[in-house]
């Protein structure tokens, strides 16, 4: 038998549940569709949106197929086609850096285990938890600035350190909801709880937030605050 859940333990899986009802189909918004896809495209989103990764990759991945293609490619050529994503000369450089070591240790296949993804040049554990949940369906707890804030906002953590929040949050939710837990904690950070002025008063998890009132709590101007899905894609 399981033991019984902590009073915080509850309270995280309501705000939880109340986050699943209203981002029941939450995904992931970088487009890919092999693991290595998504690497490079998690790699290219860091400092950038989805939305600008997006539009890169279509013809990244057109002019590199695979990783062999990406470990030979051109660095000056490489650095044109992702210069819009900002930081291109350190990402292009990492690009083609973990290319070559998937080719040259991982014959080409990109590895699942938290440890050999973060070997790569320019991953670290929140990239390969993105990886290992959305192209291995592998549980885990993506920390970006999102999850991050709304952690320490429904009070599940006080770390501004990614690992200690992420085992903190951990402890609270089930492992198989990880994944999902993630990406529907980094829609609500993008559309309603946004870093400077939250739409409080068009929040679904109102009552159960214990941040409350720290943005707009009149309905009207909360719902001007809150952003699209179109915004996002």
């Amino acid at each position: 038998m399981s033991a019984a859940l902590t009073e915080k333990q509850k309270k995280a899986r309501a705000l939880y549940r109340a986050l699943s009802k209203r981002y029941p189909d939450a995904h992931c918004e970088l487009d890919f569709i092999t693991p290595f896809q998504l690497l490079v495209a998690t790699v290219l989103s860091a400092q950038c949106t989805d939305k600008l990764v997006n539009k890169v990759t279509p013809a990244l991945f057109k002019r590199y197929k695979t990783p062999k293609a990406l470990a030979g490619s051109n660095i000056a050529e490489l650095e044109e086609l992702i210069h819009s994503t900002g930081f291109y000369h350190a990402k292009a450089r990492n690009l083609q850096g973990l290319a070559q070591q998937l080719v040259e240790e991982y014959n080409s296949i990109v590895p699942s285990s938290i440890e050999d993804l973060t070997s790569l040049p320019g991953v670290g554990r929140k990239t390969a938890n993105v990886v290992r949940g959305h192209a291995f369906d592998i549980p885990g707890i993506t920390v970006d600035t999102h999850f991050g804030r709304l952690s320490r906002r429904f009070g599940w953590s006080t770390s501004q350190d990614p690992v200690k929040v992420e085992h903190e949050v951990g402890a609270l939710i089930p492992e198989k909801e990880w994944t999902n837990l993630s990406q529907r904690m980094i829609w609500h950070g993008r559309r309603i709880c946004h870093a400077r002025k939250p739409a409080c008063g068009a929040c679904p998890l109102a009552k159960l937030c214990p941040a409350y009132g720290i943005g707009e709590i009149d309905p009207e101007l909360a719902l001007k605050l809150v952003k699209p899905d179109s915004a996002f894609r």
